[in-house]
């Protein structure tokens, strides 16, 4: 059911606009200048005033005025983020609503143990604390405040979304499998190569003479023949005297004809002829690799808080959809 003022906020709103008629407001001069302290919007029985605005937009309407935008494109930019600041706030004066519908509290010896254990994490000492307050520009007082609203809020999340969050195993497996490429590491073939060089203007007959004598070795090679000992005796490779051996290289540096060629192959299999811009070659699979892969079981954690994250984003956004569906919102930009 949706929310109304109650009589509380309307005289609060009748009082604003008569001092406002009577010009008795502070920040309301004589000569009809902007308003400073003027209501902005309304949030059943709560408002949000033309300052706490200003305070969410100042560091943003300093950033678009030094990109140096022309005067209707800045005051479009300028307005597109006024409003998202307001709806922003919107959603803030909701969930302190909650957080006091619930009666959610957090003490000072919780504020305490917060600020505690940010020190220990950073290695601070009190003196190194203060001096990164001062950097940020802000007080003891207003950290402590800013720790308490997100420990407010954080307790709140607990109680309204993340109770009732099941992760199960096969949530944990299919994920895994879904994003397979990120925790199988990189693809390394330990490699070796026989090769024989076609010069750039060979006729025809020079090319198919060259051609024979690696179908020749392929043959041999399917006949049970040592890849070491053939490439040995007929790559015209520097590699030639260690058989061939190209090392262990990474998988996504290949060619694509090369990854073709490779494929469905496992270790001590090898290609067929391959027409290169080097020459005729053969490709040995001396190893298959995967470095840094992370299996499932170390993965497990790191997964299971992805998932945790993702799924109470999505039921706290559409939470306070709800709460936004059956609440007394008013914009006045």
């Amino acid at each position: 059911m949706t929310r109304h003022l109650n009589l509380k906020i309307v005289i609060r709103q009748f009082m604003w606009i008569f001092a406002c008629m009577a010009g008795l407001i502070g920040g309301v001069p004589a000569g009809g200048d902007e308003i400073v302290e003027r209501i902005v919007a309304v949030v059943n029985d709560d408002i949000i005033t033309y300052l706490e605005v200003q305070k969410e937009l100042s560091p943003y309407e300093a950033q678009i005025k030094a990109v140096g935008y022309d005067p209707e494109k800045e005051q479009q930019m300028l307005y597109r983020v006024r409003s998202d600041v307001v709806e922003k706030l919107v959603d803030q004066k909701i969930i302190d609503q909650e957080i006091k519908r619930y009666k959610i509290t957090v003490s000072d010896q919780d504020i305490d143990n917060d600020i505690e254990r940010i020190k220990e994490g950073k290695l601070w000492t009190d003196e190194d604390f203060r001096k990164a307050l001062e950097y940020e520009g802000m007080t003891l007082e207003s950290y402590r405040e800013k720790l308490k609203k997100q420990a407010l809020r954080a307790r709140l999340l607990n109680t309204v979304v993340r109770a009732n969050i099941v992760i199960t195993e096969e949530d944990i497996a299919s994920y895994y499998a879904s994003n397979i490429e990120k925790y199988q590491g990189e693809l390394k073939y330990h490699l070796r190569n026989i090769i024989m060089r076609v010069l750039e203007d060979a006729g025809t007959e020079a090319k198919r003479s060259v051609l024979e004598k690696m179908e020749n070795i392929k043959a041999a090679l399917e006949n049970g023949a040592s890849f070491e000992s053939l490439a040995r005796q007929h790559s015209e490779s520097v590699l030639a005297k260690n058989g061939g051996d190209l090392g262990i290289l990474p998988y996504k540096d290949f060619s694509s004809q090369l990854k073709q060629a490779l494929e469905g192959l496992s270790i001590g299999q090898h290609t067929g002829v391959l027409d290169t811009d080097q020459g005729f070659q053969i490709f040995y699979i001396e190893n298959i690799l995967t470095e840094n892969e992370i299996l499932l079981e170390e993965a497990y954690s790191e997964i299971e808080s992805t998932l945790y994250k993702e799924l109470s984003d999505k039921a706290f956004t559409d939470w306070l959809n709800t709460l936004r569906e059956t609440s007394h919102i008013k914009i006045i930009l």
